[in-house]
């Protein structure tokens, strides 16, 4: 219990590990934050006229499509359209009709809008004629949440790679990694010692993650539960390869980088594309993927599908713990004798 301190501590002071630790919950915040805005309005045309330029009908005609901001000067209407910060089209009197004018730098829809005002405007008699159905703007990150709570939950949950394999490179190069190797302690005391900070950290960030991001039925909580345990267990001793695979901490963030990366592309790529057939088979080899897929039929009400992932995910870490165990080690009398190490 007092090692587990020790390391407890040492995390807290690690900024890389308290930044992976508070990312996904940030995430998962702004997100939730973003779903209450409305974006509609950014895609808003907006015009700039010169005061008592355009008659009183013209504005009230422009603002039916846009707000109107009036200037006093041509130099302050040329400086709002070159605005870059704004997408403002200029708007002035050509005789009988109107002129626009445009930075260059706007997006191609308010470019095309520009381009476009004048026939209008000489067609509105034409146009008053024609019915106008007003469809309801939808939302726009409706259609996204449905991947972007997943990608952000698998971010918190497969995080705890990077607690134990930034502890065990420290301890690699601040020489405590040598203490450790004549130390009397059991294998098994070793691991689950070393797998317990990613494992709670972990589960901590998943948990807080899962209760911000996710409305849960109490049917479906211990479901999730359980994925968010397992892979964090996962993630842990993944994260306990990294550590002892890596020779410095420049390689360990590598390794982690890229570890992060599959966990993350392979569960979203095959969402967007539909894998199935041997091609889904394959990608269930990243234990990413069924949990992925798990939260995925959880938020569809599909508790079915989601105890198979479940399954699958325990499948994982049985697998992963028998690969750690045979993995070539220098400490073979740790793993595989009686836990001390003598000398020559």
């Amino acid at each position: 219990m007092r090692s587990l301190k020790y390391q407890l501590k040492s995390v807290w002071k690690d900024k890389f590990c308290l930044m992976s630790f508070l990312l996904p919950i940030l995430a998962a915040a702004a997100l939730n934050l973003m779903g209450s805005i409305d974006l509609s309005s950014l895609g808003q045309l907006h015009f700039g006229v010169l005061e008592e330029d355009l008659p009183g009908q013209t504005v009230a005609w422009l603002e039916r499509y846009g707000p109107v901001t009036y200037c006093k000067t041509p130099t302050e209407l040329i400086n709002l359209v070159n605005d870059p910060s704004t997408n403002v089209i200029g708007v002035k009197a050509d005789g009988t009709t109107i002129k626009t004018m445009i930075a260059g730098d706007e997006l191609e829809v308010f470019r095309q809008a520009a381009a476009t005002l004048p026939a209008l405007f000489e067609q509105q008699a034409d146009a008053r004629q024609t019915k106008v159905l007003v469809l309801e703007s939808p939302d726009v990150l409706e259609n996204l949440q449905d991947i972007f709570i997943p990608a952000i939950l698998i971010v918190a949950m497969f995080m705890g790679c990077t607690f134990n394999a930034i502890n065990i490179i420290s301890e690699k190069e601040d020489g405590v990694a040598f203490v450790n190797e004549i130390l009397p302690m059991p294998p098994a005391r070793y691991v689950m010692q070393k797998i317990a900070v990613g494992f709670l950290f972990c589960s901590l960030s998943s948990v807080i993650t899962a209760c911000i991001c996710l409305r849960l039925s109490p049917q479906t909580l211990l479901i999730m539960l359980v994925l968010i345990l397992l892979s964090s267990f996962l993630s842990s001793l993944i994260g306990l390869l990294i550590g002892r695979i890596s020779d410095s901490l420049m390689t360990g963030v590598a390794c982690i980088k890229v570890v992060m990366l599959l966990f993350i592309a392979v569960p979203v790529l095959c969402t967007l594309t539909g894998a199935s057939g041997p091609v889904s088979i394959i990608c269930n080899l990243v234990p990413s993927r069924p949990a992925f897929e798990g939260i995925m039929a959880l938020s569809a009400g599909n508790t079915k599908a989601a105890m198979e992932n479940t399954g699958i995910l325990a499948i994982h870490s049985i697998l992963w713990c028998s690969l750690y165990i045979l993995f070539p080690t220098r400490r073979k009398g740790f793993l595989h004798g009686s836990g001390t190490k003598t000398g020559n």
